[in-house]
């Protein structure tokens, strides 16, 4: 009661004071409830609009027809249309190295010829004759080295190629020089019987085949010519003498590769071209015409290293070092045998 006889013992201008402050608080109180509902009725009001804007963004779906032209193009049922067995992916094979078959040699190519793929490949044949040109170019260089003694390398050399140019002529695969292959391969055949001597002759046509090989080397083809008289024959391409002799190079050089390990991994490639030129004349001293063709056990020599060297292919193809030994191993053991029975 004294505090408020106190506050109305004040004097005027004070109690005005208080009450404007008081008025004033209130004023503001208001002013910042109004704003804050102010402020979400506007929030609201933009959030509509760009919802909207979205939605109208969106492209308009295919409608749930087709055309006339459209629907012409498909079957009704595709499967009362397509005929044959569904195919299985998950049998298909991993992939092996270009050229290579899991076929046996003794299956034939569609057209009825020798799959030549099942024993070589392409690679290695344009290979052969390209790693060959190096030994003729040396053996031809002068006729004097060709007389002392190059000429016999010449025949080696040739009959090489010769015997390349016939399995690419005759393969089922498509090989470098194809077109060319039949030309070639007389042309190279002739020239290694005619060096078994180191004359001018010999020499001259030796040269001359030289630079027809580097012309196909270059990408050429071939401008000599040749004619021939009668069938051809595999006992044409080389003489035996010659086949033996690429056989001992072969056998030389698988027997340091595969001395161990590191040394195969090492040259894998160059073993696997060996291999397969093993398998490659292993079947071509067993065609018509060829000295013991017709003997039973001569043949069965010339197949045992044949599959041999198959088996070797393999091998070599998976990187599997114990096999390609072991398989290595047999592809001796039966030119051996036959050395011993028919090597007079």
């Amino acid at each position: 009661m004294q505090r408020f006889n106190q506050q109305q013992k004040r004097k005027p201008h004070q109690r005005l004071c208080t009450d404007a402050w008081g008025a004033a608080a209130v004023t503001v109180c208001v002013a910042v409830v109004w704003i804050l509902l102010a402020h979400q009725t506007a929030a609201a009001q933009m959030g509509r609009p760009r919802a909207v804007a979205k939605a109208r963004l969106r492209a308009t779906p295919p409608g749930p027809t087709w055309d006339k032209a459209s629907q012409a193009s498909f079957f009704d049922d595709a499967f009362l249309t397509l005929t044959g067995d569904r195919p299985d992916f998950g049998s298909v094979s991993a992939p092996t190295r270009a050229g290579a078959t899991d076929s046996p040699p003794s299956e034939s190519a569609p057209a009825g010829g020798f799959r030549w793929s099942s024993l070589v490949s392409p690679d290695t044949l344009v290979d052969e004759i390209k790693d060959t040109k190096g030994l003729l170019a040396a053996a031809v260089a002068s006729p004097s080295d060709f007389k002392g003694g190059g000429y016999d390398k010449a025949r080696e050399g040739f009959s090489s190629v010769a015997l390349a140019f016939s399995v690419i002529a005759a393969h089922d695969g498509d090989v470098r020089w194809k077109k060319d292959a039949v030309t070639a391969r007389d042309l190279f055949a002739r020239v290694g019987f005619n060096c078994k001597v180191g004359t001018d002759q010999s020499f001259s046509e030796s040269r001359a085949r030289v630079a027809d090989l580097e012309t196909l080397l270059d990408g050429s083809p071939l401008k000599t010519q040749v004619e021939r008289e009668e069938d051809f024959l595999w006992s044409q391409v080389a003489a035996r003498p010659a086949l033996m002799s690429r056989l001992e190079v072969a056998d030389e050089f698988l027997g340091g590769a595969i001395a161990s390990k590191a040394d195969f991994t090492k040259q894998v490639e160059k073993v696997l071209h060996e291999i397969e030129m093993v398998a490659v004349i292993s079947e071509v001293i067993q065609q018509t015409d060829f000295e013991y063709h017709d003997d039973d056990g001569y043949r069965a020599h010339a197949a045992a290293m044949r599959d041999a060297a198959v088996k070797a292919r393999e091998g070599a193809t998976k990187g599997d070092y114990d096999g390609v030994r072991a398989t290595v191993g047999a592809i001796k053991k039966s030119c051996d045998s036959c050395h011993a029975d028919y090597r007079s």
